[in-house]
């Protein structure tokens, strides 16, 4: 990797992977990157700083656990990808997550949010059934992680870490650290 400039090709990337103007702005400002490690932890960075304005924007553009991203761009492609589970065919929990959405957010006045890479439909129904019986403060602090590790996890997608890397692989990896009772 030679370095990552602020482009129009690295807007669009940082805008697939979080809708939040001021993310994108704020990351591909600090450009040039020697590295995608730097780029990564840029954005790590950034991203932590979120509003709830940001967050409430960003959910915009994620559809509900369990239902297609409508549309051909990258942000939708992710989505797809993310929300792809051997599970995906079993009706009952289907139907299950389904009922659990609309009970969200009937609570939360939001669409539940969560990492859903690496996580089976079981275990992204339990998430939403724990996740129900939070009080706002804390659920609010929740969607922010979630949405900050999935918008590491899609940007890293896009911008590999090296092997060597200890932040950037980390949050990439999903298994970034969260303060106790998260997910």
């Amino acid at each position: 990797m030679t370095g990552v400039v602020d482009s129009g090709e690295l807007r669009e990337a940082l805008r697939s992977c979080l809708g939040v103007e001021r993310f994108v702005a704020e990351v591909a400002g600090a450009a040039p990157f020697a590295t995608n490690d730097e780029l990564l932890a840029t954005a790590d960075a950034v991203a932590r700083t979120l509003t709830p304005a940001e967050v409430d924007a960003a959910l915009a553009h994620h559809p509900r656990i369990g239902e297609r991203a409508a549309g051909d761009g990258q942000s939708q492609r992710f989505s797809r990808s993310e929300q792809s589970s051997a599970e995906a065919s079993d009706a009952g929990l289907a139907q299950a997550i389904a009922d659990g959405n609309a009970a969200y957010e009937r609570r939360f006045d939001r669409v539940f949010l969560v990492r859903a890479a690496g996580r089976g439909r079981a275990e992204i129904l339990a998430e939403l059934t724990r996740r129900l019986v939070l009080d706002d403060a804390a659920e609010a602090a929740t969607v922010a992680s979630e949405l900050h590790d999935i918008t590491l996890l899609r940007l890293a997608s896009l911008y590999p870490p090296t092997a060597a890397s200890g932040t950037a692989a980390t949050a990439a990896s999903g298994t970034s650290p969260r303060a106790e009772g998260d997910a």
